[in-house]
């Protein structure tokens, strides 16, 4: 009797080799068609959303400063002492609540230890002291600030122009309009992306990824330092599909 065996295994082996090849070519059809697919799929594009509010600010701080001079010191000390009270009374009769008014420490300059051999100052004393207000009345210290020639008056020589005589308004209710900002942002960077999708004969998707951008929070402008204006910018990628 004749035996096939190698015959048949070789068969064998060639059907296998063939279903191998086979195979492989399916599955790389395969992986080629998803890869396309994928890459379709991961079309995206990228906006920004911007949301802007105009709001009132909830909290003023008003530094009233003034100098002094004098060649006696026990004066001028009295001198300060006057008119941090005369700057105190004039705030209370104009509706600002005491508990919204603080008197800082005088700051006393002896000019002939700074003169350095040079002329003699004319007053060898010099004071400064600031009288700060820190009020939520932004209507009444507003009002008031109006009238601060009434102390000049009174032979108060009032300071300004520096740094620790600015006027300063804060906002402090920026947790409480955050969500609705961010939704805001959020729906406007949608718009956009949306008219991008449709000039471009695509479908808008989901949301691949976004990032909040900062708060900042500006003066309107140069003459309404106390209206803000608060505004955020979102960044989002959608997806895009025919």
């Amino acid at each position: 009797m004749t035996d096939h065996t190698p015959r048949s295994n070789t068969l064998a082996a060639l059907i296998l080799g063939v279903c191998l090849f086979a195979g492989a070519g399916l599955l790389g059809y395969q992986l080629n068609d998803t890869a396309i697919a994928v890459k379709e799929y991961e079309r995206t594009v990228t906006v920004k959303g911007l949301a802007e509010r105009e709001l009132p600010a909830d909290i003023v701080i008003w530094p009233v400063s003034y100098a002094l001079a004098s060649n006696d010191l026990a004066a001028l000390y009295r001198d300060i002492d006057n008119n941090s009270e005369a700057i105190r009374q004039f705030l209370l009769a104009h509706d600002i609540a005491a508990a919204d008014i603080s008197v800082n420490a005088p700051i006393i300059t002896d000019k002939t230890a700074q003169s350095y051999g040079g002329p003699q100052p004319t007053f060898r004393y010099s004071a400064s002291q600031v009288v700060t207000v820190y009020s939520t009345a932004i209507d009444t210290v507003r009002s008031t600030m109006n009238n601060v020639g009434e102390l000049g008056k009174q032979g108060i020589v009032l300071t300004a122009g520096n740094y620790d005589s600015q006027t300063q308004y804060l906002f402090t209710g920026l947790n409480d309009i955050k969500p609705g900002m961010i939704e805001q942002a959020t729906k406007n960077a949608r718009e956009v992306a949306g008219k991008f999708a449709a000039d471009s004969n695509s479908r808008l998707g989901k949301i691949k990824r976004a990032s909040q951008g900062q708060f900042s929070i500006d003066a309107r402008d140069a003459n309404n330092p106390h209206i803000k204006k608060v505004r955020v910018v979102s960044t989002v990628e959608y997806y895009l599909a025919d």
